[in-house]
């Protein structure tokens, strides 16, 4: 007689608590505008106080110096007013200063020449002044900047700044991975997609995405014998860095996909799958034939143990 087979006990994990979920979908809502305000907070606040704080301040050290009257002495005219370290500067200024309690970087003045630094930040250097013609200038810069180095002179100092950097052991690799970034979100002509497709990388049965960028060359055609193309694979989660592979055309599966939508993809290491994909996977899903039984059965099951079929 066969020995009584035990009962085989399934576990199930236990589902989330109605708390939890609510929690992390709140989240799921709240973080993806609550860090794009932040990120846009974060590069305000490093432009200015990199760039345009001390850009301000040199232009009001010049201004201010170039327009001061300062005296040592009480000079004969009666519009001189004495500031806090005994200098003499006109009435007006020292008015203007005072009545508007003008601060330069964050304390009062107290010489003849920090009275005049002030004059010169409230007279003219107001934040709906200063901030637009900032960038007025700062694009100008940068298009004077650009074609200077599409020309050939600018290309060659270009590059022999660049060689320069990439001699430096530790700066050298900030660079470059800062320059991949950049290359890759400001240089679009440089590196165009033309369609997402599907490739078997890094081995067959695995499926990647990837963007065809080109052709791939003659000679890797004519090695090939047919037809060839250069598809970009990119890694997750920072899909600026990956692989150009050549696939042959009839081992590339086009996709249905837009750019922006395999980059959510990648980008979320397969989390954020399009709609259409979604209801396409649901549709096979269900159109499966039942199998022998292993697949209805729950997740975790043993099989059940062989028995004896002799006689007792």
């Amino acid at each position: 007689m066969a020995p009584p087979t035990k009962p085989i006990i399934t576990s199930r994990k236990p589902p989330a608590h109605p708390f939890r979920r609510a929690v992390l979908r709140g989240l799921g809502v709240v973080l993806p505008p609550l860090l794009t305000v932040v990120i846009f907070v974060w590069v305000y606040t490093t432009v200015r106080q990199y760039v345009l704080m001390p850009v301000e301040s040199g232009v009001r050290y010049v201004v201010s110096r170039s327009i001061a009257d300062v005296r040592v002495f009480k000079p004969q005219e009666e519009a001189f007013e004495q500031t806090e370290n005994g200098d003499w500067i006109p009435q007006p200024v020292h008015k203007i200063v005072k009545d508007n309690a003008v601060r330069v970087n964050g304390a009062r003045p107290d010489s003849g020449i920090e009275y005049y630094e002030a004059y010169v930040q409230h007279r003219y250097l107001q934040p709906y002044v200063v901030i637009p013609l900032f960038l007025s200038i700062f694009i100008l810069a940068m298009y004077f900047l650009g074609k200077f180095l599409a020309a050939g002179i600018g290309r060659v100092v270009w590059n022999l700044f660049e060689r320069g950097i990439l001699q430096l052991p530790l700066v050298r690799n900030v660079y470059s991975s800062v320059k991949q970034v950049t290359d890759f979100m400001f240089r679009e002509t440089e590196f165009e997609y033309t369609r997402v497709v599907a490739v078997e990388y890094p081995r067959k049965g695995c499926w990647s995405l990837g963007f065809v960028t080109s052709e791939s060359m003659l000679d890797i055609r004519a090695a090939a014998n047919e037809p060839v193309a250069a598809v970009f694979v990119p890694s997750s989660p920072m899909p600026v860095t990956g692989w150009t592979i050549t696939f042959l055309r009839s081992e590339i599966v086009d996709l249905n996909l837009s750019i922006d939508q395999a980059f959510q993809f990648i980008i979320s290491c397969g989390v954020v799958v399009p709609a259409s994909q979604m209801q396409a996977m649901f549709n096979d899903a269900k159109a499966l034939p039942p199998g022998d039984g292993e697949s209805t059965k729950p997740p975790g099951a043993l099989p059940a143990p062989a028995t004896d079929q002799g006689t007792v």
